[in-house]
């Protein structure tokens, strides 16, 4: 198989937007039905967070909201949501520039954003906090779906946190220099390690000289 050098890195950050009721209304319209109960959870929550901030209490509106929306996105089923190759390593959730093509310089290190969603977030060994972790594997493929290189359980995230945070994202960097000028799929597999779910991604690509 053909030699392979890989790098990983894994961030999670919150925000609160200002839009409640219209950002919630897009999440119900959506998202995966989950159950009556946890719709009604989010219209409740939804009416709780504008009462809150209508009263001054900003701080309480977004907590209201934010403990809405991480148990409803808990309760998705598990998958990839956003996943895309970028320009350079993102800063932040959502915070990334996206490439303007999917053709790599011979050489190129190539940098993808993933954003996996509905893992299963469990008592940490930490005190009043929860936890999740996933891995990632990766298969790179040719053209004709023959896999030359794969590598199990070369990302591995561990997010810790009062909240089951749903805003959670990996960068994944790789070096395949020795890959010939061509076309290629780059296959990532998520799992989930507190459910044992398993989501994959399929990013297509190319080597090619530009001038």
């Amino acid at each position: 198989m053909m030699p392979l050098k890989f790098w990983e890195s894994g961030e999670m950050r919150s925000t609160f937007k200002k839009a409640l009721t219209l950002g919630l209304a897009t999440i119900v319209a959506g998202a995966v039905p989950v159950g009556a109960a946890l719709a009604g959870a989010l219209a409740d929550a939804a009416t709780r967070a504008e009462q809150l901030a209508a009263s001054g209490d900003a701080a309480g509106a977004r907590a209201a909201i934010r403990d809405a929306v991480s148990d409803f996105s808990a309760g998705l089923p598990f998958a990839v949501g956003t996943a895309t190759f970028v320009a350079s390593d993102p800063t932040g959730f959502g915070m990334f520039e996206p490439r303007r093509d999917n053709v790599f310089k011979p050489g190129e290190k190539i940098v993808a954003y993933i954003e996996p969603m509905g893992l299963l977030w469990k008592p940490a060994q930490v005190p009043d906090k929860m936890e999740t972790r996933f891995t990632v594997d990766f298969d790179l493929l040719d053209a004709g779906g023959t896999v030359l290189g794969s590598q199990k359980a070369f990302g591995n995230f561990n997010f810790t946190g009062v909240t089951k945070n749903s805003e959670i994202f990996a960068t994944l960097t790789l070096d395949v220099s020795e890959a010939p000028v061509g076309s290629y799929v780059l296959r990532y597999n998520l799992n989930d390690t507190n459910s044992g779910k398993t989501a994959s991604v399929d990013l297509p690509f190319s080597i090619a000289v530009t001038p």
